[in-house]
């Protein structure tokens, strides 16, 4: 198996290896530049490749290209192509020339713009990112591309994350540089952790409101739950054990480094987590992956779903960023066996510190949806409130630059099990702390905020965007300086940065209600909803940020402040229209069809037995009435505040209705009709319930 795994790896994927072995050595050497150094791309360069590109395809068994790109719908796009080409005599050659493999011509004016082009506007370009390799698809050639208008502005997700990833390098060589490092590039890895839910097909389809939003609209909790914690890292069930294989051979052979999957906390819910890879083909190899495990799921009679809460009273999904920075092969948030001594890390991390605190809004910013609102607080989500844990050692250092003492180390204890067959080993001084939001977790730091359904670009974006700011900062001030000179004037500039920026770091619990009001005291922001959080990319403050380098420009900025805004009202939309069809045609007429049911048996049981005692029966009665009427009053609250909602043309103005007014009563809906599911019988009940949905063999 192992002999397979190693044949199979990346057997799609047209890499460097792949390139090295087929490309001729010159158009190699100078692909090789662009990759690497970021070299342009010679056209007769690309010709050779977009030949040889063909040939390998082809011998993979397609007989399509596609420019495959990511719209600001977050999603994956492709329109496929075929190599064919007639020649007039009857007959047909197959053909892919460097010019169709670095620019394609979809439709711009259908996809979401923010404003940026009209319907009338239609035209819009691809550009390879070589960058992110080539694969193969179902017998199609994928080549990733960036997505941009007809006159220049980034209609997509990538190239504003190419242009952060190019921010931060520039500002990170100018560090090393100071250290007496000289780098050409400096690359942010990503490891990117996926959860998802896995349930019946069967269930799925008997859940119109699984179906059109991707969670459940009512359902009250099952009998169990997930508090015996037994599902956590438990045997996986052999259904899920058979998909979860083939998924791995998918992934490998695409070249994803699929490395660890187990079972979540909440029932039905897993994990799949890959080894890190530079940050924008880490996000294109986690699109894939959404994509297969959507797809190979079906095989099984399963269905995956990706919504962040796709099941209340239980774990939601994120998607944890495990993001770090990397030179020549060496780790910069890496400190050593000494990090007080560690003067470069010491910079890299002040810079990190800084960043979140400065940009706290813009990240909660980049992980708001509809979707993860419902998420966010509860349940091993963290909290709305962006903080940093930095763990004992870490928290010691700092506290001791801010306060300018001595600082002791914390000494690698090492663990004394008690059982003499069991190996004592050193224990890491760096615990983890589930209700972080951005967590120092030994060389990387991990922001847990971002939902399971999102798009990592725009989280990653902002993160470099903030941290090429943080250290242009420090190197405009100690460029020039050498020596002992630098080293002191490094020292002084982290120790004032750390006390500027120390109200971010919080090592503790952050559901607590304590946190709130501390954080509230400190003056952090605690965006609660979407509609609170996406205002701060249009502040002048995000605009001076990305504009400063290069990453957006401010009509770029306000387009995607108005396509995220739009989504959000659009998913509202969806998700009450949906709520009120299904009461109407479905639950009110379960109820009431129960209710008339267990009224004629009380008639029926009293006309053969007067003395008989039905006030149980009665009791049920008149709690499924008086439950009915109150689903019907909430009904009737949401259909009036939802209409008065599109009468709304200020889509801000929108958001903010649906987030404080429309989803309360939402809520009191759902808590009503949850209420009738645990009295009516199950035959009379019209969906699945959590129990059978969530438990299965």
């Amino acid at each position: 198996m192992a002999a397979n795994v190693m044949e199979i790896y990346g057997s799609k994927v047209f890499n460097e290896h792949v390139m090295k072995e087929r490309l001729p050595s010159a158009t190699y050497k100078s692909l090789k530049n662009t990759l690497h150094k970021g070299a342009p791309l010679d056209i007769e360069v690309a010709n050779v490749v977009a030949s040889v590109m063909k040939r390998w395809a082809m011998e993979l068994g397609a007989t399509h290209y596609t420019h495959w790109f990511q719209p600001l719908t977050g999603i994956t796009s492709e329109k496929h192509d075929g190599f064919v080409s007639p020649v007039g005599d009857g007959t047909a050659i197959m053909e892919f020339s460097g010019k169709e493999l670095v620019r394609g011509e979809p439709d711009a004016s259908s996809f979401p713009s923010g404003g940026l082009r009209a319907t009338c506007e239609a035209r819009g370009y691809t550009a390879w990112d070589p960058t992110s390799y080539a694969f193969v698809k179902d017998d199609v050639l994928c080549i990733p591309t960036a997505f941009v208008s007809y006159t220049g502005e980034a209609l997509d997700k990538k190239t504003p994350l190419l242009r952060s990833m190019n921010a931060l390098s520039g500002q990170a060589v100018r560090i090393l540089k100071l250290f007496g490092k000289d780098v050409d590039y400096v690359s942010t890895t990503v490891g990117p952790e996926q959860e998802y839910f896995l349930v019946k097909k069967e269930d799925y389809e008997a859940r119109q409101d699984l179906i059109l939003t991707g969670r459940t609209l009512f359902g009250a909790p099952s009998a169990k739950g997930q508090e015996l914690e037994e599902h956590y890292f438990g045997a996986i069930r052999p259904t899920v054990n058979e998909f979860m294989k083939e998924l791995d051979d998918e992934l490998w052979a695409l070249g994803i480094s699929a490395k660890t999957k187990h079972n979540e906390v909440a029932p039905a819910q897993h994990e799949l987590a890959p080894i890190f890879a530079e940050t924008n083909r880490a996000v294109d190899e986690n699109l894939l992956t959404m994509e297969k495990m959507k797809l190979l799921a079906s095989h099984y009679g399963l269905v995956c779903l990706q919504h962040e809460k796709p099941f209340e009273s239980i774990n939601g999904s994120g998607k944890h960023n495990n993001w770090s920075i990397s030179a020549g092969g060496r780790n910069l948030l890496d400190p050593g066996e000494n990090p007080m001594e560690n003067l470069r890390f010491l910079v890299f991390l002040t810079g990190v510190i800084q960043a979140v605190d400065e940009y706290q809004e813009l990240l909660r910013m980049s992980a708001a949806s509809a979707g993860n609102d419902h998420r966010l607080g509860a349940n091993e989500a963290p909290p709305a409130i962006v903080s940093m844990f930095l763990g004992d050692e870490l928290g010691a250092i700092v506290e001791a630059l801010i306060d300018d003492h001595d600082y002791t180390s914390a000494e690698r204890a090492a663990m004394d099990l008690g059982v003499d067959v069991l190996p004592n080993f050193i224990k890491d001084n760096t615990d983890r702390n589930r209700t972080s939001p951005f967590a120092f977790t030994g060389n990387k730091f991990e922001f847990r905020m971002p939902g399971s359904a999102q798009n990592l670009s725009d989280v990653n974006m902002v993160l470099n965007t903030a941290m090429a700011k943080s250290l242009k900062e420090f190197a405009y001030q100690m460029e020039g300086k050498t020596g002992d000179e630098f080293e002191a004037a490094a020292i002084d500039y982290i120790k004032r940065t750390l006390r500027d920026h120390e109200r971010i770091i919080f090592n503790g619990d952050g559901y607590s209600e304590e946190w709130e009001k501390e954080a509230a005291r400190r003056g952090l922001a605690n965006h609660r909803t979407t509609a609170d959080a996406l205002p701060c990319l249009v502040d002048q403050k995000s605009i001076d940020l990305f504009t400063e380098f290069g990453v957006l420009t401010e009509d770029e900025i306000r387009s995607r402040y108005e396509v995220k805004l739009e989504k959000y009202n659009k998913i509202m939309n969806i998700e009450i229209r949906a709520m009120k069809r299904l009461v109407r045609r479905d639950y009110l007429p379960a109820i009431n069809r129960y209710a008339a049911k267990l009224a004629n048996g009380i008639t029926s049981i009293e006309n053969v037995l007067p003395e008989g005692d039905t006030s149980f029966m009665k009791d049920k009665l008149e709690k499924l009435v008086a439950g009915a009427a109150e689903i019907n009053r909430q009904l009737e609250k949401l259909h009036e505040l939802h209409y008065a909602s599109l009468e709304v043309a200020d889509q801000q103005k929108r958001a903010d209705m649906n987030a404080h007014e429309i989803i309360p009563v939402m809520d009191a809906l759902r808590a009503a009709v949850d209420a009738m599911e645990i009295i009516v019988e199950r035959e009379a009940w019209p969906v699945p319930t959590y129990n059978e949905i969530l438990f299965y063999a």
